[in-house]
């Protein structure tokens, strides 16, 4: 049984929304790279995802591009898309893409163009005389691409148009802000465009899961069910409290039966395992947020001693805590 009762919880939609505040709180950007390229005439850029060691390696990265002015085909997967000025393009899967103007374009390559680091401002990269098209390209590391959970919800590709008024003006005014930052660079600008970027980053994921099409099966499907939501707000709200499928169906007002069944057949895996990543995931960002001891953070993500909270993380992220934090925060 519940030692106290859960704490009582909002009908309907917003649900939902304190599950996707939850998840989007925890965003902390472990690394970013911006740069700019500016081209003219045809050309065409193979976009590897690869970051040709600018970011430390197996962290999950996402390249994006912002298209700063101008206009531009891009093609992943066999598609080509059009893209123009306000354009914002993400890739949470890393996959490889191509950007381009025209059929046959002279080939470009940033990745090895670009000035050693540290970099005192935003490089930016001139392949013609006479530029019409400006990208401000970049990679970022966050951990929560990690939580496989909400990555096995995102698509290859986000795109994002901010050109149009609307729900976009707020990005679209950032884009502006981050162009602005590399034109007329001032004093801290290197470190002004990461923060942007950051926020960029949580409202590209918050914009992509609240207008996404209705899902049969996955975490965004999970969201719109009204039980399951309620399920998700429980564990996201209270992590480190002793949950049990049996006081969470008790909480939910499920069976535990039906619980475990529409769990696993719309997000692919159980409430507790569902639990013991979402409590790992809230502790790396402890680890690499805060300077609390192991200890606290053990207790805080709902684990009873500090030798179990070590064996879990060191299976889910094949380091113990504290070589984990050295890792993140030294390396």
């Amino acid at each position: 049984m519940l030692d106290t009762p859960p704490q009582a919880l909002p009908a309907g939609k917003s649900v939902a929304q304190d599950v996707l505040t939850s998840l989007l709180s925890t965003i902390r950007l472990s690394a970013s790279v911006q740069f700019s390229i500016m081209a003219g005439g045809e050309w065409q850029v193979d976009a590897d995802p690869l970051t040709q060691g600018l970011l430390r390696e197996g962290r999950a990265t996402m390249p994006f591009h912002v298209i700063a002015e101008g206009e531009c085909w891009l093609k992943i997967d066999g598609e080509s898309v059009a893209v123009e000025a306000g354009d914002i393009l993400a890739f949470p899967w890393a996959s490889r893409h191509q950007l381009g103007r025209g059929t046959c374009g002279v080939p470009i390559q940033p990745g090895f163009d670009l000035p050693e680091r540290p970099w005192r401002a935003i490089p930016v990269l001139r392949y013609a005389d006479d530029p019409d098209t400006r990208i401000l390209c970049g990679f970022l590391q966050c951990d929560l691409l990690e939580f496989q959970p909400l990555k096995t919800a995102l698509p290859q590709l986000i795109h994002i148009r901010t050109k149009p008024t609307g729900a976009a003006t707020w990005l679209r005014a950032m884009v502006r802000q981050m162009v602005e930052e590399i034109d007329n660079p001032a004093g801290g600008g290197v470190s002004m465009l990461p923060r942007l970027t950051e926020l960029m980053f949580i409202e590209i994921l918050r914009s992509q899961i609240v207008s996404s099409e209705p899902h049969t099966a996955g975490w965004l499907a999970a969201l719109s069910d009204v039980s399951m939501s309620r399920c998700l707000s429980f564990l996201h709200s209270e992590p480190q409290r002793q949950w049990s499928l049996a006081n969470l169906a008790l909480a939910a007002g499920m069976s535990r039966t039906a619980l475990a069944g529409r769990f696993q057949a719309l997000i692919g895996t159980s409430p507790m395992k569902y639990l013991r990543d979402w409590r790992l995931h809230l502790a790396g960002v402890a680890l690499t947020t805060t300077q609390d001891p192991i200890t606290k953070i053990a207790y805080e993500s709902g684990y009873g001693t500090e030798a179990a909270f070590t064996r879990a993380f060191r299976r889910a992220f094949g380091h113990p805590p504290a070589a984990w934090r050295r890792m993140k925060t030294e390396g």
